[in-house]
């Protein structure tokens, strides 16, 4: 259950820092602090606690698993039934090409987010498995030609 937790400065530096390194030792992050590591430790069992922090990952390189093709697929839905939401948010769940979902205001009912190697394997994926779903009525596609930024810090 996350609690509601306010962030003193000690904590804001530490949820920076483990943004940008997650592998950091304690010893190394207390010392950019200034705390000690063992009061950096329980600071972040406390933060992960307060759902702060939530699990640690290792960022891949796109290129060395032949992923560079990025997608922004708009997404149309038949119907907003409660239901088909479910259907299509479980489906996009279980889609590993699909990195990133969004349920969107406007014109589009969702904004996805999809990784492939090729432009074939987009067309396979969109044509065979994406509008071939029941709920989705239609689809719109915007190839990126190149990434200007990308981050998963937030501003602390």
């Amino acid at each position: 259950m996350k609690q509601d937790r306010h962030l003193d400065a000690v904590d804001r530096r530490i949820v920076e820092l483990l943004q940008t390194d997650a592998s950091i030792s304690h010893a190394e992050l207390a010392e950019k602090v200034g705390a000690s590591s063992a009061s950096c430790w329980r600071r972040i069992k406390a933060l992960e606690q307060a759902g702060v922090l939530l699990k640690a990952v290792r960022l891949v390189d796109p290129a060395s698993v032949e992923r560079q093709v990025n997608v922004l697929c708009n997404i149309r839905m038949r119907s907003h039934a409660r239901d088909a939401r479910a259907s299509f948010e479980a489906f996009v769940d279980g889609r590993a090409e699909i990195v990133e979902c969004f349920s969107m205001s406007g014109e589009w009912d969702y904004l996805l987010r999809i990784v492939v190697a090729d432009v074939a394997d987009y067309n396979d994926l969109l044509m065979n498995v994406v509008l071939s779903h029941p709920s989705v009525q239609g689809a719109a596609s915007h190839f990126a030609l190149s990434m200007t930024k990308y981050t998963t810090a937030l501003p602390v």
